[in-house]
């Protein structure tokens, strides 16, 4: 059941109890995760963020979120450096192993991000698990982990600007004029945003992606 706005988590404390509890999940159901989500095609994602970037390549990518590791394998076969992050840490185990690639264990509470380090942030379907009041604080650590002129895609479940449980995971479901309102005020550009999957009717479309600019300087 999703919680109306005015039901949000409150203390810090309730943030965190949130995260956990979905963390919790995820390390419960990881092999199935894994093998449920193997075949998922995300290349439109993929090509959107690589589109963006106008530094020259190869590229430095942070998986934000990056679950077993199937994206960080998709970056490297491409010839990108690519750097996963996850709060699970089976998840970071299976992509350390799978993808042979960096792979950081990281609470979204409590990133710890280096600065400038990256031409791109992947975050496919990860950054709605974050509850909303703790949301600005992690947009800004993806904001400075970005060279200026680096790229964020973002890619989470739209909504009506609900939050809450859906079973055991905690998330945020954004309208596209509040997420466009929150990436401005963290520092973002906005480059695009599209529905997926592509080629259906909105209605059958749950999917917001959207990128995102650092301005250079």
């Amino acid at each position: 059941m999703l919680l109306g706005r005015a039901q949000l988590l409150e203390p810090a404390t309730e943030w965190v109890q949130a995260t956990r509890q979905t963390l919790a999940h995820y390390e419960q159901n990881a092999e199935g995760f894994r093998e449920g989500t193997r075949g998922h095609d995300v290349s439109q994602n993929i090509n959107a963020l690589l589109r963006h970037i106008e530094s020259p390549a190869p590229w430095h990518i942070l998986d934000v979120g990056c679950g077993p590791g199937r994206d960080l394998q998709a970056f490297t076969a491409l010839g990108h450096v690519a750097v996963g992050l996850d709060g699970c840490e089976r998840f970071v185990q299976m992509a350390r192993a799978d993808s042979g690639c960096e792979v950081w264990l990281q609470d979204f509470l409590a990133l710890d991000l280096p600065m400038q380090r990256f031409d791109g942030v992947f975050a496919n379907a990860a950054l709605f698990h974050i509850p909303s009041r703790a949301l600005p604080g992690a947009l800004r650590q993806l904001h400075g982990c970005l060279k200026p002129g680096g790229v964020l895609l973002s890619s989470n479940p739209r909504g009506d600007d609900q939050e809450g449980w859906s079973g055991d995971r905690y998330g945020a479901y954004y309208r596209l004029e509040t997420w466009q309102a929150l990436l401005q005020a963290a520092g973002f550009v906005e480059l695009e945003h599209y529905y997926r999957p592509a080629g259906l009717p909105r209605d059958q479309q749950p999917w917001l992606a959207s990128l995102w600019r650092r301005p250079g300087e």
